[in-house]
């Protein structure tokens, strides 16, 4: 294998899992290796067997699988001290799990051996070394995974390259060097990854890295560039503590920025749509800052940035975003100058000339409302509203008279009832409505209001509703901002409403949220 080719092996599964709040059902677990196996990714680690009934039903299922490239592999530990390995339960149920490969976790520290594991260093080597020749003759590929290995090194330098000869004698094809505590630092780190390649050479070492000193993507990298091929990790960091190295993060990097390739390496176009996928999976909310994928990640608010980016995308992008299936995104603020909000409006399909008389009373519209607390980066409906008002292009779909909610409690029951005057195309129209919060009411009796002259609305729901006092130090009187996402299973917009009191706010935000769904025709 060349150096310039890398191996990807996932985690998730497993180590990932560990991380506070992630949890997969099988099914859920299934999908994920299908979903990894079509990206490219070369090992998909799928957890403990025998540990809990859901891993175990997993690799019962996972047997059934029919992937394209992916290896799936079991984890577990060497032999048991005074053992032998063909009488280790535990390597048994790795066996049994059917997977074609066995990734092994051994002791490199001596402080482990003899303190933990309470053996002799001696007969640390014989578990590594007896495991993987046992697994091997089974006919299983065993990847070794070194434990504390950078821990180990600093320690005990030649005891921990000792026990990855252990593992090499027995026939595992990687020693996957892992940073456990994630304390090393990445010249430390670099340098150690370069004697285990001097000794045993780099199509036999891996790395695997954890984020607790927050450069944990940056240690993998060291580790390639030290002559590393094998790269383990999890998508979007997931994993126990602050998480493990991110291969969402690393991936591109290798590929993009240091001229490796591996078989997944052609499919990059697809990470962002995988990395939503895993957090849609665990039920998690994306980054919008994370690296590559983020929705901030080609998102240009100052003025000046979003005109050099126009003009020569790579002055302000460091890659090209479709490469990694993202794009470009103007935001606007009160940093927007003619240029910005240009580009804000095409990118929303508005042609906006920067040189219209307009666009000075915009700007300082726009300017005039961030200094009150309105923001535009999340409520693209809002901002549309607000150019075609400026340009004179605004349709009034009706008017608004009054609204008024009132909150009552009869005994554990808790009700809102909401009173909305319109006037739509010139007549009155006054609707009453009930729900158990103040929001929910108003909406329900604002599509009364106008779902006889405007049926469409009724395939339109509030998706989520965000808000954020602005001054604290108002107590109860303070301007609060809210924040609204609909969508009718088509398009999905947002909206923004700003006052001291939290149910007018709201009311602008969801007042223009029907009215930008009645804009879309």
């Amino acid at each position: 294998m060349s150096n310039s080719n890398v191996k990807i092996y996932d985690t998730t599964l497993r180590d990932g899992t560990q991380g506070e709040g992630i949890s997969f059902s099988v099914t859920d677990k299934l999908l994920i290796a299908e979903r990894l196996d079509q990206f490219g990714v070369d090992y998909i680690e799928g957890g403990f067997p025998g540990s809990n009934p859901r891993d175990i039903s997993f690799f019962k299922e996972a047997k059934n699988l029919r992937l394209k490239h992916a290896r799936l592999a079991a984890f577990g530990a060497t032999r048991r001290a005074g053992t032998k390995a063909a009488d280790d339960a535990q390597l048994r149920t790795l066996l049994d799990s059917g997977m074609p490969v066995m990734t092994i976790v051994g002791k490199t520290w001596t402080l482990h051996v003899t303190e933990i594991l309470r053996t002799t260093l001696e007969e640390n080597l014989a578990m590594i070394e007896d495991s993987a020749r046992y697994l091997v003759a089974q006919g299983r590929e065993v990847i070794y995974d070194a434990e504390h290995f950078f821990d180990g090194y600093k320690a005990d330098p030649d005891y921990a390259l000792k026990t990855l000869a252990a593992a090499l004698r027995g026939g595992a094809s990687n020693l996957t060097l892992c940073d456990t505590n994630g304390g090393t630092m990445v010249d430390e780190f670099k340098a150690i990854v370069g004697r285990a390649v001097k000794e045993f050479g780099g199509e036999k070492v891996g790395v695997h890295c954890h984020n607790d000193s927050g450069v944990g993507v940056a240690l993998s990298l060291a580790g390639v560039a030290a002559g590393a091929t094998l790269v383990q990790g999890t998508i979007n960091g997931y994993g126990e503590r602050v998480g493990n190295a991110d291969i969402v993060t690393i991936m591109p990097n290798l590929f993009l920025k240091m001229g490796r390739t591996a078989q997944c390496a052609p499919n990059l176009a697809q990470l962002r749509d995988l990395s939503m996928f895993f957090d849609e999976l665990a039920n998690l909310r994306p980054d919008p800052k994370a690296p590559f994928v983020g929705q901030s990640a080609f998102a240009h608010k100052g003025g000046l940035h979003a005109n050099a980016a126009n003009k020569v995308a790579r002055s302000y992008e460091h890659i090209d975003p479709t490469l990694v299936g993202n794009r470009t995104r103007v935001l606007v603020s009160d940093m927007a100058g003619r240029t910005s909000l240009a580009l804000k409006a095409k990118e929303m399909g508005l042609e906006l000339d920067e040189k219209r008389p307009e666009m000075k009373g915009l700007i300082e519209e726009l300017k005039e409302r961030e200094f009150r607390g309105y923001e535009y980066e999340a409520a693209d409906a809002s901002f549309k509203l607000l150019v075609a008002k400026a340009l004179g292009q605004r349709k009034v779909f009706f008017e608004v008279e009054s609204y008024r909610v009132i909150i009552e409690r009869h005994g554990e029951e808790l009700w809102a009832e909401a009173t909305v005057k319109l006037h739509v195309n010139g007549e009155a129209v006054h609707t009453v409505a009930e729900e158990t919060g103040p929001i929910g009411a108003l909406d329900k009796a604002l599509r009364l209001a106008l779902e006889k002259t405007y049926p469409q609305i009724r395939d339109m729901k509030l998706r989520d509703y965000k808000v954020r006092i602005l001054e604290g130090n108002s107590g109860a009187g303070s301007r609060t901002r809210v924040l609204i996402e609909s969508g009718d299973g088509q398009a999905i917009w947002g909206t923004v409403g700003v006052s001291d009191n939290i149910i007018d706010a709201s009311w602008e935000a969801l007042r223009e949220s029907v009215e930008f769904k009645l804009s879309l025709g």
